[in-house]
């Protein structure tokens, strides 16, 4: 009767069970107590791949074989060594002291039994391609699953953004269904060739399962067990984004970017579609992740920091010297120090970063460099909101006085970061005694002769298609009109090819937004006090102040109907102005 030697890789992929099934092995089975004490000691590290082999041994118990258990335990040394062949090393000594079959779903272990001059088994890991249970949660609206037991399924549905949570399931699950979920996934990562476990740690396990990114934890890190599947459902190519000219020039100079916005904004989206765009552009595009999650071609090399250490990705990016690196996504302070170091080298890099705000992924970098060389390292952020560019910032330093300062001994060196449309300085950062503080600049925007001229064009051609429109000029590529809503879907026309022809004729970005309830005129009267105008209106309104018919500003008058202007600020001399040389003046509320 034969007998057959089965190796950890065997356990795990349960080759002997699907042996069996085909009728190919009978005879003795022997489990080498170092293959148990392998998997006894990933279990004991909270490893899921320690209890499925575990179970599997369970299962050949209850088969038509002649089981035996042979061999010393492996000691400490041999089981950290496992991954160098220290305990593969025994399994193939008891194989020769038994003159038996060795059993492998290792492929280096199957060469090290041959070369002993060892009869070998070797069964490679079959990709199966039936969906496995967790993807039937999922159609074409789903953005993730959220599964946990003692809870029913949920998904989040619709675009980045612009989501709903929703109940997907009207059973409650149990702990045992999710580890069911957990147990097919593992078992299937480790067959199909386009997925792999990214990190597995005691309390979580984080895999990437072909194009789902899956994050399994379990307690105690969690109070019960969790399954959380994320997928991509949308893939954006550079021009999806309509990006303006002079930002898609900007993007082609910019040397340190960052993307940053809220979770689930779009971020990693747009640096895919960054990332592609400067590959078909004949770039060496190399992409540094954690998990490895971004859908990109094959001519695009992605790292991840799991299975390596900073200063081997350190070492590989500047021997392989690529145009662009894509860092999605940065968390914490080595992340942070990877993407400086790569920068001060002179390298093209695409950082991504989660942040509240625009100025906050500015923020980050403060603790982790010196100020003046943050416009060195970083010269450009995108930031994401609801799956678009919403802001863009850029940074330079320069030696001035700080705004609201006025002594010339006051001047030090500052970072400047403005609005890239608008070239508007919005904050300034720089030290401050021993702090470094970053300092909102404020600073009102007189409209002159070209945004009137450009909201006037505008207007005019928006009223071919809807007889009452508002224009707002955001910036020189950038206008916002309002309209009711019953013209909308006629100005956006099919597909968006009629605000698309309207944008190219007039060379301006279009925001379309409804236009709210018509306000009517109201009286009012004007007194001049002191320093100040007195506008005396109705009470407690929302009023709106014309000149012209040309749309001034927005103030609420008062619980005594009042609205005070500094005759100072642009607001009044316009309407100084206006007095002066008799120009309609109107409130609308």
């Amino acid at each position: 009767m034969k007998k057959y030697v089965v190796d950890t890789s065997a356990v795990i992929e349960k080759v002997v069970s699907n042996l069996h099934k085909e009728k190919k092995i009978e005879g003795t089975i022997i489990i080498p107590n170092a293959v148990v004490a392998e998997l006894e000691n990933q279990a004991n590290k909270g490893l899921e791949i320690g209890f499925i082999g575990l179970e599997e041994i369970q299962d050949i118990r209850k088969l038509d074989f002649k089981i035996e258990f042979l061999g010393e335990r492996p000691n400490e040394f041999q089981i950290r060594q496992a991954k160098s062949g220290e305990i593969d090393a025994l399994i193939r000594e008891i194989a020769h002291n038994e003159k038996a079959i060795l059993v492998t779903a290792d492929k280096v272990q199957s060469e090290s039994g041959k070369a002993f001059g060892l009869e070998v088994i070797y069964l490679a890991p079959k990709e199966l391609k039936e969906k496995i249970e967790i993807e039937k949660f999922f159609d074409e609206h789903t953005m993730s699953v959220h599964l946990k037991e003692k809870c029913y399924p949920y998904g989040k549905k619709g675009l980045p953004g612009q989501w709903k949570l929703e109940k997907i399931g009207n059973e409650i699950l149990t702990p045992d269904e999710i580890q069911k979920y957990v147990k097919e996934i593992i078992e299937r990562s480790r067959i199909d060739k386009e997925s792999f476990i990214e990190i597995s740690r005691r309390g979580s396990t984080i895999v990437q399962y072909k194009n789902y990114r899956i994050v399994i934890v379990k307690p105690p890190v969690s109070d019960g067990w969790e399954i959380t599947v994320v997928k991509p459902i949308k893939k954006l190519n550079l021009e999806d984004y309509k990006i303006q000219p002079k930002l898609l020039e900007k993007l082609k100079e910019a040397r340190g970017i960052i993307i940053a916005g809220e979770t689930g904004s779009g971020k990693s989206t747009l640096a895919q579609s960054l990332a592609e765009d400067y590959s078909q552009k004949g770039k060496i595009v190399k992409t540094v992740e954690s998990p490895r999650d971004l859908q990109l071609e094959d001519n695009i090399t992605q790292y991840s920091k799991n299975f390596t250490n900073s200063e081997e990705i350190h070492d590989i990016l500047f021997l392989s010297r690529p145009d662009y690196i894509v860092f999605d996504e940065m968390r914490d302070t080595p992340d942070f120090q990877l993407y400086i170091d790569i920068r001060l080298a002179g390298s093209n890099v695409l950082g991504v970063l989660h942040s509240a705000t625009p100025i906050d992924a500015v923020q980050r970098f403060i603790n982790r460099l010196d100020t003046g060389m943050i416009p060195s390292v970083v010269d450009t952020i995108l930031y994401i909101d609801k799956g678009k560019i919403s802001k863009v910032l850029t940074l330079k330093i320069l030696v001035k006085v700080p705004t609201g300062m006025t002594e010339a001994d006051l001047a030090r060196p500052i970072v400047e970061v403005k609005d890239f449309e608008t070239d508007i300085l919005e904050y300034e950062i720089y030290s401050y005694g021993e702090e470094t503080v970053v300092i909102p600049v404020a600073k009102e925007k007189k409209k002159g002769g070209k945004d009137r001229l450009a909201e006037k064009s505008i207007r005019e051609e928006i009223l071919k298609y809807t007889d009452q429109v508002n224009v707002e000029l955001i910036s020189d590529n950038r206008a916002i009109i309002y309209i009711p809503i019953d013209s909308i879907s006629r100005i956006i026309g099919t597909k968006g090819k009629t605000i698309e022809k309207i944008e190219n004729k007039l060379g301006i970005g279009i925001e379309v937004k409804e236009l709210k309830r018509e306000k009517k005129s109201i009286t009012f009267n004007i007194d001049e006090d002191g320093k100040f105008l007195r506008i005396f209106t109705d009470r407690n309104k929302d009023a709106e102040i014309y000149i012209d018919n040309e749309f001034l500003l927005t103030a609420i008058s008062s619980k005594k109907g009042e609205i005070r202007i500094s005759k100072e600020s642009n607001f009044g001399r316009d309407i100084l102005d206006a007095l002066n040389k008799n120009k309609k003046i109107e409130i609308k509320a």
